[in-house]
């Protein structure tokens, strides 16, 4: 449960992606939940998607992201917004919201931004939404690559999965 003020909140990671769906916004969803949604049996606390930095698209980025109180992660109770310039720029934002921890990156493992992504991803049907998802080969191929202990772990049950899907 996330707590925010005195209110409680249940991250709800399906409503993040549906309103970044309804907002029109250019985005693919990389990470764990790129694996739970393709079938991995993972749990993830967190969205990360790596976002297209045209100025169109970061300006409905930087709109939803006022409608559900986004604010940076930090160790302290300083709330810090997110402006446009971050939404530009080649590094991570990594943020809590009303709906639950959201990680926009501006590019993944290799340096790959979401025109370098885009390919390697498998587009879902979601609530009425098209949604792209990072596809499982390419996850595995940058994971085996990152030497991130936890995405080390992780491979083999990607494999298996992958494995599975193909059967």
């Amino acid at each position: 449960m996330q707590r925010d003020g005195n209110k409680q909140r249940i991250a709800s990671l399906s409503d993040l992606i549906g309103g970044l769906s309804q907002a029109g916004i250019e985005f693919v969803i990389v990470g764990g939940l790129a694996a739970v949604i393709q079938g991995a049996p993972f749990t993830t606390m967190d969205l990360d998607i790596v976002h297209h930095q045209k100025e169109e698209n970061i300006s409905k980025l930087l709109n939803f992201l006022k409608q559900i109180d986004a604010h940076y992660r930090r160790p302290d109770d300083k709330i810090i917004e997110p402006g446009k310039q971050d939404l530009a720029a080649k590094g991570h934002v990594l943020l809590s919201t009303s709906l639950g921890p959201l990680d926009i990156l501006a590019f993944i493992e290799k340096g790959y931004s979401y025109q370098d992504i885009l390919p390697n991803s498998v587009e879902i049907e979601f609530r009425g939404y098209k949604i792209r998802v990072l596809e499982l080969e390419t996850l595995i191929e940058l994971k085996s690559n990152s030497g991130n202990s936890k995405d080390l772990c992780r491979l083999p049950i990607l494999k298996e999965t992958l494995r599975q899907k193909k059967i």
